[in-house]
């Protein structure tokens, strides 16, 4: 298997939760690193919300592998930040027999 080119800066950002201070909490997402990244062609879906469409594109994001309890390894849950958008991770495997690298499955969300 050859290398993927991973071209793509992307921010790993993990959901950090902080008191309001009126009994309930403000979910605050925190940087853990900058990650390089190849995407894989997205697998669309368009869905109506309450009040505006919203179009879901989910995508298999390519990144080397990090050892397990790591900051540089991607959970579900967390979420990438490139460009100004954002990709929520669904679900995270091994990309290649070798381990070397990690497939991301993710999703981003636009309202349209």
């Amino acid at each position: 298997m050859d290398a993927p080119k991973l071209t793509t800066r992307l921010t790993l950002e993990a959901r950090v939760r902080s008191p309001d201070g009126a009994g309930g909490y403000n979910d605050i997402w925190s940087p853990l690193g900058t990650l390089w990244g190849a995407f894989q062609r997205p697998r669309g879906a368009a869905m109506a919300g309450a009040e505006v469409a919203l179009a879901r594109s989910r995508y298999r994001v390519i990144v080397r592998a990090a050892p397990v309890g790591s900051d540089a390894r991607p959970e579900a849950s967390q979420r990438f930040v490139a460009d100004g958008r954002v990709y929520d991770i669904i679900a995270v495997l091994d990309h290649d027999a070798g381990k070397r690298f990690l497939a991301c499955d993710v999703e981003e969300e636009v309202a349209g």
